[in-house]
């Protein structure tokens, strides 16, 4: 059964699809009040999927339950990745797609994006889906479980088109880690379109405009 959902449709009967993924404690409240920031007027009908991530313990955080897409271990991101947690949230987003075909958006029209943790699953999640999507939007994240990746990654999404904004100063993804990622993307075929913005671990205004103009001529009909 898929997760519990907030959702937002620009005009009835949408053609296309954006599900979005928060970032560590947070719901799927956080990032619906964008859309109106976001979308734009000549725009087809949009419906904005926002699923609330399962609770669980999160040991960096002391234990303390919260959402998350997965249970991060250590600062660094990447030491004893929790990959099954990892996995389930992929099947997790699986398993929306295939509730957007179902209601008859193709997955040609379907975007994954997310923010921090979000990210990094909705990067995961696209790269392995069988079926080609229409593009991730990744915001301050990284790509985890990498010694996997090429190895799992679909023929379908070989050239899986990819907007990624980070900030400058973020503490909590350091740049590097959203480098190196970019790096190991471009070495895959994955188009990036790379922008960085003088924050910390948040989104701006800046950072919403690029993304309207990148996501402008991939919802074309």
């Amino acid at each position: 059964m898929p997760l519990p959902t907030v959702e937002t449709e620009t005009a009835p009967q949408p053609t296309h699809s954006v599900i979005w993924l928060h970032g560590l404690g947070a719901d799927g409240h956080d990032f619906a009040p964008l859309v109106p920031e976001l979308v734009s007027l000549d725009w087809p009908a949009l419906r904005f999927v926002f699923p609330h991530a399962p609770v669980r313990p999160v040991t960096v955080n002391g234990g303390m339950p919260m959402r998350a897409w997965y249970d991060i271990a250590g600062v660094d991101l990447v030491s004893r990745q929790d990959e099954s947690g990892m996995r389930a949230s992929i099947a997790n987003v699986e398993a929306l797609i295939e509730r957007e075909n179902e209601r008859g958006v193709p997955t040609e029209r379907i975007m994954l994006a997310g923010f921090s943790q979000g990210g990094a699953i909705a990067l995961s999640a696209g790269l392995r889906h069988a079926r080609r999507l229409g593009g991730v939007i990744a915001l301050s994240t990284y790509l985890p479980m990498q010694a996997s990746v090429a190895a799992e990654r679909s023929e379908a999404n070989a050239g899986l088109p990819v907007f990624w904004g980070h900030g400058t100063a973020d503490p909590i993804v350091p740049l590097t880690r959203g480098v190196s990622s970019r790096d190991l993307l471009q070495s895959l075929g994955c188009p990036v379109a790379w922008h960085t913005y003088p924050m910390p671990h948040s989104v701006c205004a800046e950072e919403i405009a690029d993304l309207r103009h990148w996501m402008t001529p991939r919802l074309a009909l």
